[in-house]
């Protein structure tokens, strides 16, 4: 029930948000219900071409322009078919792909001072209409990203790139604006794949979104588009491929599946060869494992998924019309002691273990990865007794006897939206109840999931726009090198109707002291005193509660037991090697 005259404007956003996930549930009933008993059993499996390859998603792909990208999803579907001029390996190592070797100090190609970094490219790699590959369609990727009406995704990872030029056909030289220790971010992993000048040059402007190379993608990776329906892409060998021809003959890659699905059609239907990014109850997907025709992957990478607290108040308008300013301070988030109080009552160690298992450690770290930047200094307790002192101190008490606290006549009530999926909304039940013991008023709202994790403006119930006091989610540094992600808590970074909601900073944390240590460390070419200044970056951000990291997350994808080299990296799309992708030889 809403109690306190500061939120009479929750009453119609509640009711629209639960207008949204009644939606949602009817048409996605399998993502927010146990699967019957008939569904656990599976079909019988299924004869099908050995020949092709097929891939789940539980996100349909929008775009095959990774630059235009409105997810992972997007990102898996471009990599078959787009490369980059590097990328890491599972190791953290740099391996080649359009680049003929790995810059570094010893051979020149990174300068000493941190300010440019050269790259050699291959000479023998055509697109898969036939054109040459240059460094000009390096130059022309950069051009692309820059331009402020494309608004590229990826543009955040080139921010600090002043020029990039072409030496001759094979050479590229990137100068940054300043010393650079992450020269390695630009044109590398997933949010560096190259275009083609030849096919984009056009569509470099207000038109970006409307080139039919978006569904029809002329790349210089294994395989090619040949077919593009809602819910599904249809590839095939790129014959002009320089890494020899790939082993399967048709692709498919179909998204739109819920999780419990996608693992069963590939552990027990064997309809499928690969399910992605599985996050399946830790018991539903044991159970699936038991007599299966594959094996789940866990890749322990950056991912954390982490509850957000709203440092604005998210149901207060601007003059202008704006919800969740940062103009308007939230009414008691602001406070750090609130922030403490529901840090202390998140069960991390329960929710790692009864829904994610071998698939999730508890955590309070934000930045997992690379493990030197992690802080030995930054633990968790779960505590309801120090939360209710806290909140006590904060003056938020239970005046009436009704279980909930209140100050100054505002009771302590909070929203919490996550996008609809069986293990967040458990994830969710499991800190309510705990928020509840401490006199909290917790509302539930379970968001599409397509509009959860949208970058559309019109997109209200999106994590950028933020128009609930709590959510919960999943992210992590693209790169080992984590000062792009990290770069997220800054000022500037705050997502907001100026920027179209566009920046990634949704929580609205603005601390100076944060913003010095971060310019600092993007400038320090020192490794050392660099792993120093991210580990006093998490610190503070863990002692401010600028977030509440809950679980340190695996990549937990589902691969059949008739593929063999099978490679995956934390640092790029799960496809990114799928060149070496091949069925397993018939046993003699």
């Amino acid at each position: 029930m809403i109690r306190s005259g500061f939120r009479t404007v929750l009453l119609v956003a509640a009711a629209g948000v639960a207008l949204a996930a009644t939606v949602t549930c009817s048409q996605s009933t399998e993502l927010a219900t146990a699967p019957s008993a008939e569904t656990q059993a599976g079909p019988a499996a299924q004869a099908r071409d050995p020949e092709t390859l097929r891939l789940l998603y539980s996100r349909s792909a929008l775009t095959l322009n990774p630059h235009l990208a409105t997810g992972y999803q997007d990102f898996e579907a471009a990599r078959i078919v787009y490369e980059p001029l590097a990328s890491y390996n599972e190791a953290g190592d740099l391996v080649p792909f359009l680049a003929d070797e790995i810059p570094s100090l010893e051979n020149g190609g990174v300068a000493a001072d941190g300010t440019t970094v050269t790259w050699t490219l291959r000479p023998d790699i055509t697109w898969a209409d036939g054109e040459p590959f240059t460094a000009d369609d390096v130059v022309f990727t950069f051009e692309f990203i820059r331009n402020p009406v494309v608004a590229a995704a990826t543009a955040q990872y080139y921010e600090g790139v002043k020029s990039v030029e072409a030496i001759d056909n094979y050479t590229v030289k990137i100068t940054f604006a300043a010393p650079t220790p992450a020269w390695s971010v630009p044109f590398t992993g997933q949010t560096g794949l190259i275009l083609p000048r030849h096919i984009f040059e056009e569509f470099n402007g207000p038109a970006a979104r409307d080139a039919l190379a978006n569904l029809q993608p002329v790349g210089t990776g294994p395989y090619q588009v040949v077919g593009f329906e809602a819910g599904t892409i249809i590839y095939e060998p790129n014959p002009s491929y320089w890494g020899g021809r790939p082993s399967f003959k048709r692709v498919e890659l179909s998204g739109g599946l819920a999780p419990y699905a996608a693992a069963r059609e590939v552990l027990q239907a064997g309809t499928a060869d690969f399910a992605h990014n599985l996050q399946v109850e830790a018991e539903a997907l044991s159970q699936l494992e038991t007599d299966a025709s594959g094996h789940i992957s866990h890749l322990f990478g950056s991912q954390v998924e982490r509850i957000m607290l709203n440092f604005a108040h998210p149901f207060a308008r601007t003059e202008a019309g704006e919800r969740s300013s940062p103009d308007i301070p939230h009414p008691y988030f602001s406070d750090v002691r609130v922030r403490q109080a529901l840090n202390l009552a998140i069960d991390r160690d329960t929710i790692a273990k009864e829904l994610y298992g071998t698939a999730g450690k508890p955590t309070a770290q934000l930045l997992v990865a690379p493990d030197d930047y992690q802080s030995p200094e930054i633990a968790y307790t779960y505590d309801l007794e120090q939360a209710k002192a806290l909140l006590d101190q904060a003056g938020w008490i239970d005046s009436n006897g009704d279980g909930l606290r209140e100050k100054d006549g505002v009771a302590l009530e909070v929203l919490f939206q996550a996008a609809v999926n069986p293990v967040r909304q458990k994830t969710q039940a499991i800190v309510s109840d705990s928020l509840r013991e401490l006199g909290v008023d917790v509302q539930i709202s379970r968001v599409r999931m397509d509009e959860f994790f949208s970058g559309n403006p019109a997109d209200t119930g999106s994590l950028n726009h933020f128009y609930a006091d709590m959510q919960v989610y999943s992210i992590g540094n693209e790169s080992p090198d984590p000062s792009t992600y990290m770069g997220w808590w800054t000022c500037a970074k705050i997502a907001s109707q100026a920027n179209q909601w566009q920046e990634p900073n949704n929580a609205r944390y603005c601390n100076p002291e944060y913003d010095r240590l971060w310019e600092e460390a993007r400038l320090e070419l020192d490794p050392d005193r660099r792993a120093e200044l991210f580990q006093q970056m998490n610190e503070l951000l863990a002692r401010d509660v600028a977030v509440i990291p809950v679980v340190h997350r695996a990549m937990t994808n589902a691969v059949s037991d008739r593929l063999i080299d099978v490679e995956f990296t934390p640092w790029d799309a799960s496809t990114w090697a799928i060149k070496d992708w091949r069925p397993k030889p018939a046993e003699p």
